[in-house]
């Protein structure tokens, strides 16, 4: 492999590819290695072993799939980022949903890349975030901000009505829509609350009825519109 002059002056980083299928995270590594001088300093299944390596792990970046048992992506992101704030986590998954956006930048992801694109996007991916930029694919990015503009005009109406909805909340359910604000799962708000999955996850289908909305990103959304949360608690501004 011959390498160009900025290739060799580029800091070597230090990576773990998190991802429970064996065979998805092999790939990733070998084409680190193919293609850069960085290096992959472990590869773990699911999100509770990523969790406890870092801790004890000179890591610069973790790869973060999104979908995994026992722990999930989101969960694993926060839980990192408590232990070691610095760490950059660029996101995994195979898909552009809106809402599964934002919940990964929520949790504190510096960027998200769909499985499809790692052969052509990877590198680029790890030199953005490494330098402190977020990196968004343009179709994603495009497909994202389409959402969120298209939901912030729809609540931006003046609306009494809609404002008084909040109100019907119960103290429960406005605790849940704070944490979901917050970017926490269902299994985070049912472990920060005490109360099972199931009981979260009646919560916030009450929530979607009371608010007459149909998901979590209108939900939020609503919230930080209509003063149920602090509006300076948003995503992390794009450099």
């Amino acid at each position: 492999m011959t390498l160009n002059q900025n290739e060799l002056q580029a800091p070597i980083l230090r990576i773990m590819v998190v991802d429970d299928n064996a065979n998805h995270a092999a790939g990733i590594k070998q084409l680190i290695e193919l293609q850069s001088m960085h290096k992959v300093v472990g590869i773990c299944s699911n999100g509770d072993e990523a969790v406890r390596r870092v801790g004890h792990t000179d890591v610069d970046i973790v790869l973060m799939d999104m979908n995994m048992p026992e722990l999930d992506g989101i969960s694993a992101i926060q839980q990192i980022l408590v232990k070691k704030p610095e760490i950059k986590i660029l996101t995994l998954t195979g898909s552009d949903d809106p809402d599964t956006v934002y919940k990964a930048m929520r949790a504190g992801g510096r960027g998200y890349i769909l499985k499809t694109m790692i052969t052509t996007q990877l590198m680029r991916a790890l030199e953005d975030i490494n330098a402190g930029r977020i990196f968004m694919p343009t179709s994603i990015a495009t497909k994202f901000f389409d959402e969120f503009h298209t939901i912030v005009q729809k609540v931006s109406q003046p609306d009494p009505h809609r404002q008084a909805l909040l109100s019907q909340l119960t103290s429960r359910e406005k605790e849940v829509l704070k944490l979901l604000t917050e970017g926490l799962t269902y299994k985070s708000i049912s472990d920060r609350l005490v109360i099972s999955e199931t009981t979260v996850k009646t919560h916030v289908n009450n929530i979607f009825q009371k608010l007459q909305v149909n998901d979590r990103t209108q939900a939020v959304l609503y919230a930080l519109k209509f003063g149920l949360v602090d509006t300076s608690d948003k995503l992390p501004s794009v450099v």
